[in-house]
């Protein structure tokens, strides 16, 4: 989101912390907010009609509860009566303002059960895995294949392997995802729980798993460096050759022995 958009989620976020303490009211609320986005993702004349700015704050509002009333919780309609009432950029920066809420909810329901470092992990790994399994990711991503036949798949692959919470985020990212691809969805998801406790998210590629004494201090030393909380994905790639490379957003830092021969190499035949 940009400009006016990024202002408005802002004031909203502001409204949903308090409806979260407790985590199966969070895991309402996500559930209510999810289903309310995938009703605007599939009905783009509400959805205009809701963001269009023409039209005074208080019609948008009766619209959205005349659509919600009796459908969802009320603090569901509180949060969606203050996103119809805010500006948007673009329609669609309202839907995805909905599922942001939702997702936030759901991360803070994980909180509250004390799963959050499993929802991130358990999101990164899935992500990996359907990376390289391409059947799974064919059946995922088929549009022929229905909403409950690909609940039913991942219930099966996952649900005594992951956390309720990561369940969820992951069917809804299979699911529903709003125009974005599935990695695109995951990894969004996986921002949105890190953030919850202003972590970065630093994806580690080394030749050899890490130890847990070596994956504290690299942590401790990435939380110095950029004066945040850095949360660890550890991938063992034997490409790295050696040492490790660490992403953290658009920031490569390369300390691999694969890539100090590509340099040499390069070096060699200039």
């Amino acid at each position: 989101m940009r400009g006016i958009s990024r202002a408005s989620i802002a004031e909203v976020e502001a409204r949903l912390e308090p409806l979260t303490t407790d985590s199966a009211a969070a895991e309402q609320l996500g559930n209510d907010l999810l289903a309310v986005a995938g009703v605007l993702a599939s009905q783009p004349a509400l959805r205009r009609a809701l963001a269009d700015q023409s039209h005074p704050a208080s019609a948008r509002v009766a619209l959205a509860n005349a659509v919600l009333a009796g459908k969802v919780g009320d603090d569901t309609i509180s949060l969606v009566d203050a996103v119809a009432a805010a500006h948007w950029s673009v329609p669609g920066d309202l839907t995805d303002a909905v599922e942001q809420l939702a997702v936030q909810a759901i991360v803070a329901a994980a909180e509250a059960e004390n799963h959050l470092d499993d929802l991130e992990d358990e999101l990164f790994r899935f992500g990996r895995i359907v990376a390289s399994a391409p059947e799974l990711r064919i059946a995922l991503t088929n549009p022929f294949l229905s909403a409950d036949a690909k609940r039913q798949l991942l219930s099966d692959l996952l649900a005594d392997r992951v956390t309720p919470e990561s369940l969820r985020l992951i069917t809804e990212a299979a699911v529903s995802p709003l125009g974005r691809s599935l990695d695109v969805s995951l990894d969004e998801y996986a921002r949105l729980a890190a953030r919850r406790r202003e972590r970065l998210v630093a994806e580690v590629h080394v030749a050899v798993p890490l130890s847990d004494d070596q994956r504290t201090r690299l942590a401790a030393a990435l939380a110095t460096a950029y004066g945040h909380q850095v949360h660890l994905n550890v991938v063992v790639d034997p490409r790295v050759a050696g040492g490790m490379t660490v992403r953290i957003g658009d920031e490569l830092i390369d300390g691999s022995v694969a890539s100090r021969l590509a340099v040499a190499r390069r070096g060699l035949v200039a």
